[in-house]
């Protein structure tokens, strides 16, 4: 199933606000989930070395499952989710249209 946001559109005849339905193609969606991964996976790779480096400051014992607790939390931290991009994405193509019309 296709990813779908909705976004208010105002409209001079009106005083309601309407809402349009804005669904990302499925190669549109494809390409935003492997972006996001791509994306995902250089920041974790960062999180990891960062959390690293963290635990030599801190005179913490280097222990991997250490590590890999603070990268995660960085990770969480920084990462954007899929939904986010994809919410990005059906944005733009939003305000494509309202410039069309």
């Amino acid at each position: 199933m296709a990813f779908s946001k909705r976004f208010p559109r105002s409209d001079d005849k009106t005083l309601y606000t309407r809402w349009e339905e804005v669904s990302l193609t499925p190669e549109e969606e494809r390409a935003v989930e492997k972006e996001a991964r791509e994306r995902n996976h250089a920041v974790m790779k960062d999180c990891l070395e960062e959390a690293k480096a963290i635990v030599v400051e801190s005179g913490l014992r280097p222990f991997q499952t250490n590590v890999v607790r603070i990268a995660v939390a960085l990770f969480e931290k920084r990462a954007s989710h899929e939904v986010f991009h994809k919410e990005s994405r059906t944005k733009g193509k939003f305000d494509a249209l309202q410039k069309k019309a």
